[in-house]
C-alpha cells in the first residue's frame, strides 16, 4: 500500500505537469512557477480536498492562488 507521502507526492507530480501542459511550458518551470507562488503549498497544505476534485479544477485552483499570489499565468 502506498504511504500518504508518496501519495501527496505523485498527486503534486501530476498537478505540476497538467499545469504545464495548460500554459504549454515545460515541467521545470512549471514547477518553479509553482513554487514561487505559493502553489505548492497549496497544493501540500490542501491536499486532502484538491484530491478529490477533477484535474481541471485542481489547475484553475493553482492558477488563482498563483495570481493571487503575484503570478501571471
Amino acid at each position: 500500500m502506498m504511504s500518504e507521502l508518496k501519495k501527496k507526492i505523485n498527486y503534486t507530480v501530476v498537478c505540476v505537469n497538467e499545469f504545464a501542459n495548460k500554459f504549454n511550458i515545460a515541467s521545470k518551470e512549471a514547477f518553479i512557477y509553482l513554487y514561487n507562488h505559493k502553489g505548492i503549498e497549496f497544493i501540500k497544505e490542501h491536499y486532502d480536498v484538491e484530491h478529490t476534485l477533477s484535474l481541471d479544477d485542481a489547475v484553475e485552483d493553482l492558477t488563482t492562488v498563483c495570481r493571487n499570489n503575484g503570478g501571471g499565468y
